[in-house]
């Protein structure tokens, strides 16, 4: 049986405003999600050993980490209170807190996008409803942050979001997303998201979506991950 049809955009108008802009996709078929288990929580500690060891005080001293931050400012994030999915995720780590334990699937890609210092978000595949497109919404559109309807956000006007048919499935670029797309035990196909601002490198972005490639295949062989540019 053929797979699936994976289709997604990014609005010209991102790359108009953002230039350096680049999103990276990675999707993978015949995974098997399931709880944080001795081989995603290796990769997490190393990931947050290699951190600590960086030398780095704060998450901003990182020149990725300072161009997300004008690029959320850019369309009226404030980035101290809406930190970029990166940024997030070392400084918790900088501050002497674990990464968080969520399941196997998430903690893979929270490992490689600390260890790379790159915005990096993991979804069903088959939650999507038509293409999963990337850019500024006129205002209004639906975000579910619960998946259970009954507290739905109205986003507004210029955000950059993340959305499919049936509404926005991650708010202010990469800083939340929703659960309805949420990774689960019962995800068999998912992609995941690299953002790319200057900072960092086309090739470390494609580096960092190599390893997760590698740490994939390890544990899902016939996983076969293909990368799609947008």
């Amino acid at each position: 049986m053929a797979e699936p049809r994976f289709e997604v955009r990014v609005d010209p108008a991102v790359h108009a405003a953002y230039p350096d802009y680049v999103a990276l996709v990675l999707v993978a078929a015949g995974v098997a999600n399931g709880p944080s288990d001795a081989g995603s929580e290796a990769q997490l500690a190393s990931a947050e050993a290699q951190l600590r060891d960086s030398g780095w005080q704060r998450a901003t001293d990182h020149p990725h980490i300072a161009a997300w931050r004008a690029a959320f400012s850019a369309f009226g994030a404030k980035p101290k209170r809406y930190p970029s999915s990166a940024e997030a995720l070392i400084a918790r780590v900088l501050k002497g807190q674990p990464l968080p334990r969520i399941n196997a699937l998430v903690d893979l890609y929270n490992a490689v996008s600390v260890r790379h210092v790159v915005p990096l978000g993991g979804e069903d595949a088959d939650e999507l409803e038509g293409a999963l497109r990337h850019g500024q919404v006129q205002g209004g559109e639906p975000f579910d942050p619960r998946g259970d309807g009954l507290d739905v956000e109205q986003v507004p006007a210029g955000e950059v979001v993340w959305r499919d048919d049936r509404g926005v499935t991650c708010r202010r670029w990469n800083w939340r997303q929703g659960r309805r797309t949420r990774l689960t035990g019962a995800t068999t196909r998912a992609f995941f998201v690299f953002d790319r601002l200057d900072g960092l490198t086309v090739d470390e972005l494609h580096r960092a979506a190599d390893e997760l490639s590698d740490l994939l295949l390890a544990r899902w062989p016939g996983s076969l991950p293909r990368k799609r540019p947008a």
